[in-house]
């Protein structure tokens, strides 16, 4: 399922490159697009196709966790709400195949609550932080990559500024003359290859703070869950 969703963050991301180059056709479009693509073949390819790697990957692993993450969101209250219905009609599996048949972590973690039922409150709080934990690593899954591109985006431009100034100065070292035509082309590139890779850690950043308040707030109503399903438990003498 992850390897599925993945690769269809990937095909997302070629189409809205392909969408951006069909749009190419237009006149103010293609102006921009041409400029866009001058700058990239301006900047050394090298460390610009190194840096459009970054972006491409990084925003396949966060079109992946938004997809996942939007289908673990569930609504906790009418998930509540089934499950004290059954259990007010002492019905615990009619209870536990709630849990079981909703998708997300929340109802996982509720079904490992109703399965430690017998064990009384103590156990059903158990069995909820230890599954929880498990979950919450599940949520945060992938993150890790973001993050490592966030951080190697701006290093690849840093690193192809420094050796965009090296060039510079073997120019200037082999013609023995400081001159603005001379060093220009280095520090063009130098500058360019800076540019992008900060343009590739910022727009990763966004959708990173954005993965995390998702998970955040994911957590936040499993936590809120797992409290009101002991007091469900509790209201209907689940304990005995």
């Amino acid at each position: 399922m992850r390897k599925l969703l993945f690769l269809i963050g990937v095909f997302m991301i070629a189409s809205y490159f392909g969408a951006i180059e069909s749009l190419a056709q237009d006149d103010a479009a293609a102006t921009g697009f041409q400029t866009l693509k001058e700058k990239f073949i301006e900047g050394d390819w090298k460390f610009m196709s190194t840096v459009l790697v970054c972006l491409i990957l990084g925003l396949a692993f966060c079109i992946e966790r938004i997809i996942t993450l939007n289908i673990a969101t569930a609504n906790t209250d009418k998930l509540l709400n089934n499950i004290d219905e059954r259990l007010a009609d002492g019905d615990m599996e009619g209870a536990k195949e709630v849990a079981r048949s909703t998708p997300g972590p929340t109802a996982s973690v509720l079904h490992e609550g109703l399965k430690n039922a017998a064990g009384g409150p103590e156990a059903v709080e158990k069995a909820i932080v230890s599954y929880g934990s498990v979950q919450m690593g599940l949520l945060e899954k992938g993150l890790v990559w973001i993050s490592l591109f966030i951080a190697i985006a701006p290093m690849l431009g840093f690193m192809g500024t420094v050796i965009g100034m090296i060039g510079a100065f073997d120019r200037i070292e082999q013609v023995g003359d400081i001159s603005p035509a001379i060093v220009a082309g280095g520090i063009k590139v130098a500058l360019l290859t800076t540019v992008f890779g900060l343009i590739v850690a910022i727009i990763l950043q966004i959708f990173y703070n954005y993965i995390v308040s998702k998970i955040d707030g994911i957590v936040n109503k499993m936590e809120d869950a797992s409290i009101g399903l002991v007091d469900v438990m509790a209201r209907n003498n689940v304990f005995k």
